[in-house]
């Protein structure tokens, strides 16, 4: 699920639109991909999938090894020629070199949080005495830096939880960008990291039993050369107690009887409830289990038996248990369930809302609510019945990105950010709740008021409004480099927030456009429903005609439109340059899901049946066949300029989807427009990349970019 200067002369001139070219555009000798001869019959259709080998991992198989060496000397060699690289890598550089701080965590007598100093290539864990001077500068000091974990800087700390008493932090490590994690636990006071070592842990929460103890998930210890590609099956939850090996660790559940099922726990802050969740992954509804470890009770019992709701925790005071749900409320609504009797009760608290309930958490006595309405961000709050709501004054267009409190503490934060603004820390105090004063604010080397964001609602091919919100510098009249972004997957919402990358863009003089496709979370499971399984052509249709409407309106130029999407949104490029290859000039997919009737073999894959289809089901199949981005390559067109990226440490979306789908793309003689794929190393699916390798990636995706969508830049 993306990122984080020099003022550049804001004469019109400086960006014009003009049909680039470059010396190696005409012709070019792609190193050779040998196809192999193996093919599938599927309900009596037989599929070609000469590209199959490339399916092996890049760690372990010389052969795709020395694919991928020969792939990546070719496009480095290209992008580096590009003459709009070396502006874009100075831009980037000043952009990400802000001060920038992560919501405080207070525990015990210690406030916790993240701070990166600009270039840092990993953000740092700081810790200071909670009777400071209530700034994040009093008295603090490091706890953890992470950035000499690694000469690249691409092991990152990834989560971390203080104990309840704050002597303590449990932590995530994350080595080179996979999913997996291992854990580790460190002495405030002292700064000495405990001998635990917790490893296998994947897709998990950090969660502390009293001070000695932490709650996490993991899986069995994979094969040897499987850790990156095999199935995940047979999650289950564990209770690790300081000073043991993870061999003593107590198991505290697990479905062995359905392996496929995924397990998150928490502990409510009172440490009277352990609350198990769990769901299949990427279905919507989860079930829940309960267990009373206040009373030193670990077994699990059910609390809500189906998978057909969504039920999140938001906290547990005593015996009563407030969740965010989705039954009966498509667009949420929030429970409070009383376990103190025979049999559990549920009482409504607040009910459905016509703006779609985004979070929610309790701070001092009070229910801190997040709101979408129409994709900007609305904060509320009631009192734990639901009560006297007040509203909370937000500065402007923009999203929530996390709120952090606790029950009896009258003090809250929230982090808030716009696509022109970095985030801004706010504090907040529950009993007085109208307002919020700034608590740390990024100091910036641009000013914000030159770029305005506008949010237009225009018809798809079905007549349906989809809202997008479109970026660009003031001073800019006409149409513009424009680059389309989009998702429009898993329920996921994607809402306004600020990035480097995105600015060093608008500020060279192209505009930056973000649609809000079917199939996301915007407007509740009604609109998630509406891109996905049987209705994800909606999905396509509705980016195609983003793209359609940003020409007709004056934003871009025939020639001037770009397209961007990661993972499920690597799988939407793919999918809209095949069905409409004329549309667009250039075109990025990220680490997509590029092969659809097979997207199931592999890590996490098996559960986004929920939200495609499964291949072994021939209606869902023949859906999956009409739109999977590497059985459609339309062989003999002309597509647009087309840089795939990837990385091969990815296990969440393996890299064998980029692998084959550029090797069909480099094989189909689609025209003079390159098609090239970038393959970064040491890296995974996004999270926990260095800001080094950032800029690198970014530098040369925005060049490729640039020059086919004819963004001129200036020095």
């Amino acid at each position: 699920m993306p990122l984080r200067h020099i003022l550049l002369a804001t004469a019109v001139a400086a960006v014009c639109l003009t049909s680039p070219a470059h010396a190696g555009d005409a012709a070019l000798n792609y190193p050779k991909t040998e196809r192999g001869p193996v093919a599938e019959t599927f309900f009596g259709e037989k599929v070609a999938d000469p590209y199959r080998w490339l399916e092996a991992d890049v760690r372990v198989d010389p052969k795709v090894a020395a694919w991928v060496d020969e792939q990546s000397k070719f496009t480095d060699a290209y992008l580096k020629a590009l003459p709009e690289r070396a502006a874009f890598e100075q831009k980037l550089m000043k952009l990400f070199d802000f001060e920038r701080y992560g919501l405080p965590v207070k525990a015990g007598k210690h406030v916790f949080f993240r701070h990166n100093s600009g270039l840092q290539n990993q953000s740092v864990l700081y810790v200071r005495n909670a009777d400071g001077n209530g700034d994040s500068r009093g008295g603090r000091r490091v706890l953890i830096d992470p950035n000499g974990w690694a000469k690249d800087g691409a092991t990152a700390l990834d989560e971390w939880v203080p104990s309840h008493d704050g002597s303590k932090v449990a932590y995530s490590v994350q080595d080179g960008g996979t999913d997996w994690r291992s854990i580790k636990v460190i002495d405030v006071e002292t700064g000495e990291v405990l001998s635990d070592t917790i490893e296998h842990v994947k897709f998990s929460r950090l969660a502390w039993a009293g001070n000695d103890g932490i709650i996490y998930s993991r899986f069995p210890e994979p094969k040897a050369g499987e850790a990156f590609q095999a199935v995940s099956s047979n999650q289950s939850v564990w209770y690790h107690k300081l000073g043991t090996a993870q061999s003593e660790d107590r198991q505290v559940h697990a479905t062995p009887d359905n392996p496929r099922l995924y397990h998150s726990a928490e502990v409510t802050h009172d440490q009277r409830w352990l609350v198990v969740s769990t769901s299949t992954g990427s279905e919507k509804g989860n079930a829940v289990g309960v267990a009373a470890i206040g009373k030193g009770d670990w077994k699990v019992r059910p609390l809500i038996t189906s998978l057909a709701d969504e039920w999140t925790l938001v906290e547990g005071i005593g015996d009563r248990l407030w969740f965010m749900t989705s039954k009966d409320a498509p667009r949420k609504a929030v429970v409070m369930v009383d376990l103190s009797g025979a049999e559990p009760t549920f009482t409504p608290v607040v009910s459905e809302d016509e703006a779609v309930l985004d979070g929610a958490r309790i701070v001092g006595d009070r229910l801190v609510l997040n709101y979408l309405r129409d994709v900007k961000a609305e904060m509320r709050l009631a009192g734990l019945d639901g009560q006297g709501v007040t509203k909370v004054a937000l500065p402007g267009i923009g999203s929530i990105a996390g709120v952090v409190g606790e029950p009896g503490e009258r003090q809250g934060y929230f982090a808030f950010s716009g696509f022109t603004q970095p985030a801004t820390i706010y504090a907040f105090d529950a009993t007085k709740p109208t307002s919020a004063s700034v608590w740390e604010a990024p100091k910036l080397a641009f000013d914000p008021a030159q770029f305005e964001t506008q949010q237009v609602f225009y018809p798809s091919k079905d007549g349906t409004k989809i809202p997008m919100f479109v970026v660009r510098r003031k001073d800019l009249k006409g149409p513009v480099p424009t680059i389309l972004y989009g998702y429009g997957g898993f329920n996921v919402s994607i809402l306004p927030g600020y990035s480097p990358a995105r600015m060093a863009w608008l500020q060279t003089g192209g505009a930056y456009a973000v649609a809000n496709l079917r199939g996301g979370g915007e407007y509740g499971e009604a609109w998630h429903l509406a891109g996905k399984g049987p209705t994800k052509q909606n999905v396509f249709d509705d980016f195609i005609a983003a793209g359609e409407w940003l020409k007709a309106s004056g934003v871009t130029s025939k020639e001037g439109l770009a397209v961007e999407g990661g993972s499920n949104g690597g799988l939407l490029v793919g999918a809209v340059v095949n069905q409409r290859p004329d549309l667009f000039a250039a075109a990025h997919p990220a680490v997509g899901v590029m092969d659809m009737l097979r997207f199931d073999k592999f890590t996490a894959g098996r559960e986004w049946v929920f939200d495609y289809g499964f291949p072994e089901k021939e209606a869902d199949w023949r859906l999956l066949r009409s739109y999977s981005p590497y059985h459609n390559v339309k062989a003999g067109t002309p597509y647009p300029a087309v840089l795939v990226t990837t990385a091969d440490t990815d296990d969440r979306v393996v890299p064998g989807h980029s692998f084959k789908y550029a090797a069909a793309l480099q094989a189909a003689g689609l025209g003079p427009k390159p098609q090239l794929i970038r393959i970064e190393t040491r890296a995974g699916h996004g999270s926990g990349k260095p800001i080094s390798k950032l800029i690198e990636e970014t530098a040369d995706v925005y060049a490729f970019l640039a020059h086919w969508t004819g963004l001129k830049t200036t020095d």
